[in-house]
């Protein structure tokens, strides 16, 4: 990536719901995880799945299919302590619907992921003088597997599942904001565009503990939640009340131009 040396703003993506498409991935997996360890009695609906991410709690999705057959069996009578689930046969077996089951090569869900963006918007926003990278709670190969093989990035900066704490923690924010400034001492403002209410919270969390420059929390819709009305408005509703500044459709929509109006109504609201 060609990084302009007058460097106004820096972009953080999230990537699953933002870059890819996972409604027919994470999500299936989710589903299948869920259904498979409840001997076929429960398989979440995506309304299911959104209703527990909207808690904010749940960005890992191997934790979130544990969540969900958990609380299935509590409406069963079980305890969780009566259960005793076994956290790493979950992880395998969603891996293996998500990833496959071939441990050298992608041949699950993954495969087959709708792109959100194109290199060319990304192009866009290094031209702007506007620094970007991601910042996901994806695994690192995974990630990889996107931005590198389907998108032809070359080296992006990018924190993964192994590299930080899982969101709402903002560690791995701040890690790729050092990584993107590379020796800037101006303290630009910083835009997150995510997905989930997690994601708002991070960015919530991030200003929290640095109050020394802008953060802004942009949120898109996924493609699953766009095809009802009601079901996006709902959505948008509730990246808001997260702390969302704007809600948008598409991450192509957040140009350069709507990149530095949101920086500027931000600082003059502080003024």
């Amino acid at each position: 990536m060609t990084q302009l040396t007058s460097t106004k703003a820096i972009v953080v993506f999230d990537i699953d719901g933002v870059v890819r498409d996972v409604s027919g991935s994470y999500r299936r997996a989710i589903a299948d995880t869920v259904e498979y360890f409840t001997t076929q009695a429960y398989r979440p609906t995506p309304l299911d799945i959104d209703q527990l991410k909207s808690e904010g709690l749940w960005n890992n999705d191997w934790e979130a299919s544990q969540e969900l057959i958990y609380r299935y069996f509590e409406t069963q009578g079980q305890s969780r302590e009566q259960l005793q689930l076994d956290y790493s046969a979950i992880v395998a077996f969603f891996q293996s619907r998500y990833r496959g089951s071939d441990p050298n090569n992608f041949t699950g869900y993954i495969c087959n992921e709708p792109l959100l963006l194109q290199p060319s918007y990304l192009e866009q926003l290094t031209q702007a003088g506007i620094a970007w990278g991601f910042f996901s709670g994806a695994t690192r190969a995974s990630a990889n597997y996107v931005l590198e093989k389907r998108l032809g990035l070359a080296s992006p900066v990018l924190i993964a599942m192994e590299d930080a704490p899982g969101k709402p923690d903002p560690t791995g924010l701040f890690a790729t904001v050092r990584e993107l400034e590379n020796g800037i001492e101006e303290k630009l403002a910083i835009v997150y565009v995510g997905d989930t209410v997690a994601d708002m919270y991070t960015v919530e969390k991030a200003r929290g503990l640095d109050s020394s420059r802008t953060w802004l929390g942009v949120g898109v819709l996924p493609p699953h939640v766009q095809e009802t009305a009601p079901r996006s408005d709902a959505y948008s509703e509730t990246l808001i009340a997260a702390g969302a500044a704007v809600v948008l459709r598409n991450v192509q929509e957040l140009t350069p131009r709507q990149i530095q109006e949101l920086v500027s109504s931000s600082a003059q609201s502080v003024v």
